[in-house]
């Protein structure tokens, strides 16, 4: 019987080694992959830039230290968004040796979202930290101008890059930042913001951040000149109000609680309608959480648990009768939590 030849296997020099790790410094990393920081380049990314840049400006709000944000869609196609909180500060950061405006500006994971007690915010939204210098990183242009001491600070950027030191302007009274950018269309399939998607964005976070006014301006070429303002003293009981506009209303008066436990804020709100579906909205740090979450079951737990507590104490169960389901105490739900 012949004997079976044995085959050699050759092995390729692998061309995987050391050189070939890419590394990206500084900003490069958002302009080689947008879609990792805003989702996608085409609209929705688009209107990301101002999600975030906005978002440091209620983050100050639920600081409690800004009251009024401003957005304006200007004629030269720039977006210019404002804030009149305490101002990024200005002063030279240690690590890394520029202003602290220039860190926030063009490091990622460089803000007031991370610190400890007292040296950041213990409530924020965007993507926490790295949200203005993905902004800036994806502008073909943007401004940053601080009010902050008594002085207006100013520094201008392209596509990320400082093109001067930051230096003062002048005198103000004020307080605040203003944010101006042009988003580059090397980088967006998209670049027409739309009103709508604006205002539904806004309408909610004015919601969401009670008692902050939301101005919002267009001034484009090509559109009519609109204005609008949202207000809300409510908060989320004036969203709930909203939600159940036109709808027969079990309990007129919307139950509503806000209570800090162990360092976390919680606030929730609900008021029954005649209709069978449920509607409940959660939100962390004001960012929506169409997934849920551990605070989303919580709410149902305790809601089931409460009401068949009182069903039981008032007698309307009897010791025969089965406890209320889930599903039974969320008909007719709407909620905020």
């Amino acid at each position: 019987m012949a004997k079976k030849e044995e085959k050699k296997v050759i092995k390729k020099k692998s061309d995987y080694g050391a050189e070939a790790i890419t590394v990206l410094e500084g900003l490069d990393p958002v302009r080689k992959r947008p879609g990792m920081y805003i989702g996608s380049t085409a609209s929705s990314g688009l209107h990301h830039l101002i999600w975030e840049v906005v978002d440091n400006g209620f983050d100050e709000a639920m600081a409690g230290h800004a009251d009024t944000v401003t957005i304006t869609l200007q004629e030269d196609g720039m977006v210019r968004v404002e804030d009149n909180g305490r101002g990024i500060p200005v002063d030279k950061h240690k690590v890394t040796g520029v202003s602290a405006l220039e860190t926030v500006l063009t490091k990622l994971h460089a803000g007031g979202k991370f610190g400890g007690e007292g040296s950041g915010y213990k409530v924020s939204g965007g993507l926490h930290g790295v949200g203005v210098s993905v902004v800036n990183a994806l502008s073909k242009h943007l401004k940053a101008e601080v009010h902050r001491d008594g002085k207006i600070w100013t520094q201008e950027y392209k596509i990320g890059k400082p093109k001067g030191k930051i230096k003062s302007a002048g005198t103000t009274k004020k307080t605040g930042t203003v944010i101006t950018f042009l988003p580059d269309d090397s980088i967006f399939t998209e670049t027409e913001f739309k009103w709508g998607t604006i205002l539904d964005h806004l309408r909610r976070q004015a919601y969401l951040t009670k008692g902050v006014t939301v101005n919002i301006h267009d001034r484009r070429k090509e559109h009519s000149q609109k204005d609008y303002s949202f207000y809300f003293e409510g908060g989320v009981l004036s969203y709930i109000k909203n939600l159940n506009l036109n709808k027969t209303v079990k309990n007129p008066t919307i139950f509503y609680v806000e209570k800090e436990i162990e360092n976390s804020k919680i606030e929730i709100a609900l008021q029954y309608n005649d209709e069978y579906n449920e509607t409940v909205l959660p939100f962390a740090n004001n960012i929506p959480n169409p997934e849920g979450g551990t605070h989303l079951v919580g709410f149902r737990t305790a809601l089931t648990r409460t009401l068949n507590s009182y069903a039981r104490n008032q007698k309307l169960l009897k010791e025969k009768d089965e406890n209320l389901a889930g599903e039974d105490v969320r008909e007719g739900l709407t909620a905020i939590v």
